[in-house]
């Protein structure tokens, strides 16, 4: 870890004087690895299936209030073609840990989209699988796998995800960075019980996993959850853990996350200026949009909103800095 524990929950928590100099530290890598363009993945949520019983997600199993949804394959296919036709190249496919999509369905998909569009990077976050699994979809084309480590404080995480085991949550995140996956992973600001102590073991976490992409959002609640009458994350000390992972991961591929601007655009812009390189548009047919909602009021960014705000835009498939250079030396 880059820094001391002291010295990082001070600066969370805004006890730190001068703390300007990171941000400025924070802003000079973003743009030495990567320019002052924002990298672009056209987000498509292909379900909101799933088999978990997370407290804090709106589409937690348990939840029998909301309107399920599964696109087929032919609709992930259209509406990914719509997406290259407005110039993207890299695509998340997002869904619930939906046992739907078993391997052969998964594969299916990905060689149909690889065969076809032959210059796109393809984002799977679907949660938990075997090793076996993640090899065959990464032996197919897939680029990169999302999944949030949420917390490594096992006490917390265990409440928060019931039936569920944090050591195979790390185990996953490690079987995905040895089969050769840019692996991104996360946590959320704000969680109820959640301390600074909690968020530097995050931080020393993500130090030593070296993941290619690292997602940070606020809890925000959702109202037919457990966790419906807790705040929202604070999203000041929010933008300043971000700028702590530039500097502790100055290659990084970081998302200014769909959360932080439902929770404030204000912060949403400052992050994208100091620390984050990545914005998530939504792609997401709109017939299926409203119905995947992890937390209440969600709000997407457009293209078109980065831009009026004087956002350079990069449509290009966005790799991390050190697979770039793997890939197209």
């Amino acid at each position: 870890m880059k820094f001391s524990k002291d010295y990082i929950i001070g600066f969370i928590s805004g006890e730190v004087e001068n703390g300007q100099t990171q941000f400025r530290s924070s802003k000079f890598l973003k743009e030495k690895y990567y320019g002052d363009k924002v990298i672009i993945r056209g987000l498509l949520e292909i379900s909101n299936y799933c088999k978990n019983e997370c407290l804090y997600c709106g589409i937690n199993s348990r939840n029998n209030k909301i309107t399920r949804y599964r696109m087929t394959s032919k609709e992930i296919y259209n509406s990914i073609d719509i997406a290259y036709k407005n110039g993207y190249r890299s695509f998340v496919i997002q869904g619930g840990d939906d046992p739907f999509f078993r391997d052969k369905v998964l594969l299916e998909i990905v060689n149909s989209l690889k065969t076809n569009f032959d210059d796109i990077a393809i984002t799977l976050s679907l949660g938990e699988r075997s090793y076996d699994s993640y090899k065959k979809l990464f032996d197919e084309g897939v680029d990169r796998y999302l999944l949030r480590h949420e917390s490594v404080n096992k006490e917390l995480y265990s409440l928060l995800h019931p039936n569920q085991s944090l050591e195979n949550r790390i185990k996953c995140l490690y079987n995905l960075k040895e089969i050769g996956y840019q692996v991104g992973t996360g946590f959320m600001v704000g969680l109820p019980s959640q301390s600074y102590e909690d968020i530097y073991k995050d931080l020393e976490f993500i130090s030593d996993l070296e993941p290619e992409m690292v997602g940070i959002g606020p809890f925000i609640p959702h109202k037919d959850t457990k966790l419906k009458d807790y705040k929202r994350g604070n999203t000041d000390e929010l933008l300043r853990i971000l700028v702590l992972i530039r500097n502790i991961l100055p290659k990084a591929l970081i998302p200014a996350t769909t959360a932080l601007g439902t929770a404030s655009n204000e912060k949403h812009l400052m992050a994208l200026k100091y620390s984050a390189n990545v914005v998530m548009p939504n792609i997401t047919p709109n017939s299926y949009r409203k119905k995947y909602q992890l937390y209440n009021d969600k709000k997407s960014k457009t293209v078109e909103e980065l831009i009026t705000k004087g956002i350079k835009i990069s449509k290009e498939k966005g790799d991390h800095y050190d697979f770039r250079k793997k890939l197209y030396r």
